[in-house]
């Protein structure tokens, strides 16, 4: 397939996602069924966003035009995609990049989003049989030329030794934070709660910090975040949110909380499920940015007004590269030493 193609390609997938075909609704229940984290209202905001942030014409466009992608790749490279699972098609990105320059993705999927992934990839073989040879699926990846892996710390350390032999890219835990200035508008704090809660708090570019001023009011958060008490009815998150609040309470630490959220002053930047850590700043942000500048190795991305706008964390453009990697010039570079 050309280039021109394999856009085309994605672009009726993307009609495909907007268009509400009853084959994906029925996907969708069964990637609910085999995971209960991926409730139905999440995996329909993480399917929109891949319409709307990745597969839209005009910056789909816009971002391949930035690189010299060749119309068609005479020798394609085997390139290894070992999946998260954390939130609904977390590892499409990936599986984008790949596709988009002629290479072919061998895919480990996590059992726990499996479902979603396979149903994209045969619906666009579906459209057009000249996609089939762009995709494999396995469940032990070997022999390929270079591998991309997201996974835990631990889990990293593996992938570093298993293809330090090979080109690769190994992503590990990350979490993101947000820095508030006191003055936000009730729209900015409600906007916020989406970037905390989506998902269940489960993602990357989930805030699992925030950054206040001294003597900051907490009591507007607070209002904002019960638009998400919902959460205390499904139980896996309950269980988290019960075994937090008891450790604080246990442990005789000052917490506040939501029937779905507990927030305690913690200098932590990752935080459990269910709970949000905070912390106090004084003399401007400053500090705070030089701080968090020490532990970019830890950082996904940084919500305020003068950073990534409230409620956006989880709807990143094409060009918003996981860990800060561009995964396209990793990609294109593979073809490149062959010349």
């Amino acid at each position: 397939m050309r280039l021109q193609q394999r856009i085309e390609l994605l672009f009726r997938l993307r009609n495909y996602i907007s268009g509400g075909d009853e084959s994906l609704q029925v996907a969708k229940n069964q990637a609910y069924l085999k995971n209960n984290w991926f409730i139905p209202a999440f995996i329909d905001i993480s399917v929109q966003n891949i319409a709307d942030g990745y597969l839209q014409e005009e910056d789909l466009l816009a971002w391949v035009k930035k690189y010299d992608i060749p119309a068609e790749n005479y020798a394609p490279k085997r390139v290894g995609i070992v999946m998260a699972g954390n939130i609904p098609l977390v590892g499409f990105h990936d599986l984008l990049c790949v596709f988009l320059t002629g290479n072919i993705a061998a895919i480990k999927l996590s059992g726990k989003d499996e479902v979603l992934i396979r149903h994209f990839i045969e619906k666009m073989i579906e459209w057009n049989p000249a996609a089939a040879p762009y995709f494999e699926f396995h469940e032990i990846l070997k022999n390929c030329d270079a591998y991309i892996a997201t996974g835990s710390n631990n889990s990293a350390r593996y992938f570093e030794h298993y293809f330090q032999k090979y080109p690769h890219i190994i992503r590990k835990n990350r979490t993101s934070v947000a820095i508030l200035t006191g003055d936000e508008t009730a729209e900015e704090l409600a906007a916020l709660a989406d970037d905390v809660f989506l998902y269940f708090g489960m993602g990357c570019r989930n805030v699992t910090k925030i950054y206040v001023p001294k003597g900051y009011a907490f009591e507007p958060l607070l209002e904002v975040f019960k638009k998400y008490n919902w959460m205390e009815e499904h139980h896996k998150y309950k269980n988290n949110y019960d075994y937090q609040l008891a450790v604080l309470i246990l442990g005789k630490q000052y917490y506040m909380s939501t029937p779905a959220l507990v927030l305690h002053e913690n200098q932590q930047l990752f935080s459990p499920v269910s709970q949000l850590n905070y912390e106090f700043y004084e003399n401007g942000t400053t500090e705070i940015v030089n701080s968090l500048i020490e532990k970019k190795d830890e950082l996904q991305c940084i919500v305020g007004r003068e950073y990534i706008s409230f409620g956006t964390a989880q709807q990143p453009k094409p060009d918003q590269y996981a860990d800060g990697v561009d995964t396209l010039t990793f990609l294109l570079k593979l073809t490149s030493t062959d010349k």
